[in-house]
């Protein structure tokens, strides 16, 4: 039967169509901007097909089985049109910036049609200073942030000079839709395959008691972490409203160098800086809002890979969320990164991550109705106050058919009631910030931009002072600073 040539969703992919709403799209992408002319339409439509056959995902859809027997499958779309996925438009003169990133939000406030492959880019001319622009969205159970940087390379060249790909003998050709009957005999194949994993992971148990029960014990702390979380819904603030389906668009450019210097003066890693500077401008813009912060720490929701080494190069989403600190109660700036640092080696010290991947284990037994709830259970929008993103990029340029890629903005995805979602991505040396606001509840969404340029700005001046203060005074470097104001 056909069937076996159909893969299943697994069961965070599925869990990411079932939390999609009318308001909360859940659709992921960036916004890239790349120097000189943008090339002919018709030679990058070619330079996308000649790469298609290295993403097969890109022209499969979702096919749900009859009455639900089973979690979604990828099958082939026999009208795939490339056409269709990939747009062309122009910026009006003069072509500004704010232009594109109006018309990034735009794209972004419209749902991907579930019949098609869920992604589409549009190249967008007309930008000034000689530049064009590619805003590419992808539907977040097609491809997670980490594993997305990898297939993202797939559309650039390492070099100036276009990569000779070696094409398919055979042009593709879409293997038949699946009848009902093999959707909802897949499924059941699908869920005894997943209980032959359960068996033989049995078998192993009994075959090392001692690990096994170590690990039993750990993953029984994960997920007792995670009900406890539960317990503890994060606090009420003006990011956390209803939200409608458009979208505002705004970012911020920056240097990785400057995120390391800090670290390196006051400890922690790159992200805990991210984290601070994101609180600091959020301390800032609730204090705009009237909202008292003295005593207010903020959550966010930090996805982290649980991608092993051998499966880096796997389709599926293998992430877990953790909540992070954002500690807006703290005004000292080296204070709040002190005490980020510190909650962030307690939560990588706890089992949070493990209970998140023991929960994805129990949904893939799962029936689908059962499959959405235990989804929400593990994805709870009452746990977390916004979605803050960082994914390492590559530290190299990147090229469009000769045409370097200058900055890349990542765009993430509001869940219901979340009115802000903050994605953070390292390039070539850069680390840029793509805020994604919803438009009504953020029309001052650059006021948050502004404040994370300024945190940064204020944490570097500190660093630098530090560095100085130590190297004149043979004291180690970030030894100062301990009082947290509020």
């Amino acid at each position: 039967m056909a069937q076996d040539h159909f893969d299943r969703l697994t069961a965070v992919d599925a869990s990411f169509l079932h939390q999609e709403g009318p308001s909360s799209h859940m659709h992921v992408g960036a916004v890239t901007l790349i120097e000189g002319p943008p090339p002919p339409f018709e030679e990058f439509l070619d330079s996308l097909r000649a790469r298609l056959h290295l993403v097969p995902r890109y022209r499969q859809k979702p096919s749900v089985p009859p009455l639900e027997t089973g979690r979604p499958l990828w099958v082939d779309d026999p009208s795939f049109n490339i056409e269709y996925h990939v747009r062309q438009t122009a910026l009006p003169k003069p072509g500004h910036e704010n232009q594109l990133l109006r018309l990034a939000a735009r794209v972004f406030s419209q749902q991907l049609d579930r019949s098609k492959p869920l992604w589409e880019m549009w190249l967008v001319e007309g930008i000034d200073g000689d530049r064009f622009a590619l805003i590419s969205k992808t539907h977040h159970a097609l491809i997670d942030g980490i594993s997305g940087v990898d297939l993202a390379q797939v559309m650039f060249d390492l070099s100036p000079l276009p990569a000779r790909l070696e094409h398919p003998d055979e042009p593709w050709q879409p293997a038949p839709e699946p009848t009902g009957v093999e959707l909802v005999a897949s499924g059941a194949v699908g869920a005894v395959r997943t209980g032959l994993r359960t068996a033989t992971r049995a078998v192993n148990v009994l075959a090392r008691p001692q690990a096994a029960l170590s690990e039993m014990r750990q993953a029984a702390e994960g997920v007792g972490e995670i009900v406890w979380a539960g317990l503890n819904p994060a606090p009420e603030t003006p990011l956390n409203v209803p939200i409608g389906p458009h979208r505002r668009f705004s970012v911020v450019r920056s240097d990785l160098a400057d995120f390391k210097s800090v670290k390196d003066a006051f400890g922690g890693t790159v992200n805990d800086v991210v984290l601070t500077a994101v609180s600091g401008a959020l301390r800032g813009w609730l204090r705009s809002r009237g909202v008292v912060t003295e005593g207010l720490e903020l959550r966010a929701l930090v996805p982290v890979s649980i991608r092993a080494p051998h499966e880096q190069n796997t389709l599926g989403n293998r992430i877990a969320a953790m909540r992070g600190p954002l500690p807006v109660y703290i005004e000292d700036p080296v204070a709040r990164l002190r005490a980020v640092k510190h909650a962030m080696d307690g939560l990588k010290e706890s089992k949070q991550a493990v209970g998140a991947e023991v929960l994805a284990s129990v949904q893939s037994f799962a029936p689908p109705t059962i499959l959405a709830q235990a989804s929400r259970l593990n994805f709870s929008t009452r746990l977390f106050n916004l979605i803050v993103t960082n994914v390492p990029g590559p530290q190299f340029p990147l090229y469009v058919l000769g045409r370097e890629m200058q900055d890349v903005f990542p765009v993430a995805f509001l869940p219901k009631d979340h009115a802000l979602a903050i994605a953070i991505m390292s390039y070539n040396g850069k680390m840029n910030f793509g805020l994604l606001g919803d438009y009504d509840a953020l029309p001052d969404i650059e006021t948050l931009g502004e404040g994370i340029e300024a945190s940064l700005a204020e944490l570097v001046a500190l660093a630098r002072k530090d560095q100085v203060a130590g190297k004149g005074n043979g004291r180690t470097p970030g030894a100062g600073r301990q009082r947290a104001r509020t």
